[in-house]
């Protein structure tokens, strides 16, 4: 049995043939560049097609397609939304991937990326042996990946993860509207954004290095990099986003009651050596039984999540299909 996973993001795609034992025999990768709309779709055809011809598989020989979307994957109609492409507000990728496979018996899966990573590390990570697990993906935004009692919750709307909208303190300032309050302080984004933030205003941490940098081309590397300096700057906004961390953590072991909480994305990364700290705050705040039950570890898989993500979801709608057969 042979499956391909698609981990689509807001600037790769990477696509891979999976075994039913998750061997991975084959990847294909390519940046996005400029592309939007249909382009983006007509790439994703063209890395399934690479990896069927570069694995010496036929089309016939595929069983299943699982496709990783960076955003909101609408199971009722096909559409995605994913902010981070040109032309996806309401995109009909599941219509456009059943019209150019419609001849192959492949099953099309499409689901968000925050469901894939939970997958992933459920099938080849640090979830093996869990049935309540969250995984927590800090990148350029936030989303959440949510196991309970060995299934993946997806919501109304499919909208289930989007952490990033989290309401963790006052006053609202405008940013919260696109970004949302958590996402825009404690993101791999939103820590570049409140440092520029207090560099533009110039008022603050006047002593700080990152004074001398320019501020456009700031990144989120730079400020954890003069951290590791102490820098006054860089500390305080790192300072706050662990807070914010340990917070929003605490909020969801009091409420889920997770085995294992994962932290994973871009910022994880850099941030690895912070899951003690953040530990330590979210045991302030949260339900002092649950959280001594969890454990917090960082992703087994990394970048790699979305895509074990997708070709388990692949693999997991051949299986469901046999059952209702």
């Amino acid at each position: 049995m042979a499956v391909i996973g698609i981990d689509l993001g807001g600037t790769k795609i990477t696509g891979a043939l999976f075994d039913e034992e998750g061997n991975k025999l084959c990847r294909i990768s390519h940046f996005l560049e400029k592309r939007k709309g249909d382009e983006v779709a007509l790439l994703v055809l063209q890395t399934i097609d690479e990896v069927i011809r570069n694995s010496g598989c036929r089309e016939d020989d595929i069983n299943a397609l699982g496709i990783c979307v960076p955003g909101i994957a609408n199971s009722k109609n096909g559409q995605i939304w994913a902010p981070n492409i040109e032309g996806w507000e309401n995109f009909p990728l599941q219509k456009v991937l059943e019209t150019h496979y419609s001849n192959s018996k492949a099953k099309i899966s499409i689901a968000s990326d925050r469901t894939c990573y939970i997958l992933g590390e459920k099938w080849k990570g640090a979830a093996k042996s869990a049935a309540n697990a969250i995984y927590i993906s800090i990148g350029t935004g936030i989303g959440i990946g949510l196991m309970v009692d060995g299934n993946i919750l997806h919501g109304h709307g499919d909208i289930v993860g989007s952490a990033g909208w989290f309401a963790m303190g006052t006053p609202f300032r405008e940013e919260f509207e696109r970004y949302g309050c958590f996402e825009s302080c404690a993101s791999g984004d939103g820590i570049n954004r409140q440092v520029k933030r207090i560099l533009e205003e110039g008022t603050l941490f006047k002593e700080s290095k990152l004074y001398k940098k320019e501020i456009e081309s700031l990144s989120t590397q730079d400020i954890f990099d003069a951290m590791n300096n102490d820098d006054p700057l860089a500390l305080f906004v790192i300072e706050k986003a662990i807070e914010m961390w340990g917070m929003a953590s605490a909020n969801l072991v009091s409420l889920l009651n997770p085995e294992i909480v994962i932290w994973g994305g871009g910022v994880f990364g850099p941030a690895t050596h912070f899951i003690g700290p953040i530990y330590e705050e979210a045991s302030r705040w949260a339900q002092p039984i649950a959280i001594k039950q969890v454990r917090f570890v960082k992703s087994v898989l990394q970048g790699d999540a979305g895509l074990y993500g997708a070709g388990y979801l692949a693999l997991t709608s051949i299986k469901n299909k046999s059952k209702v057969e």
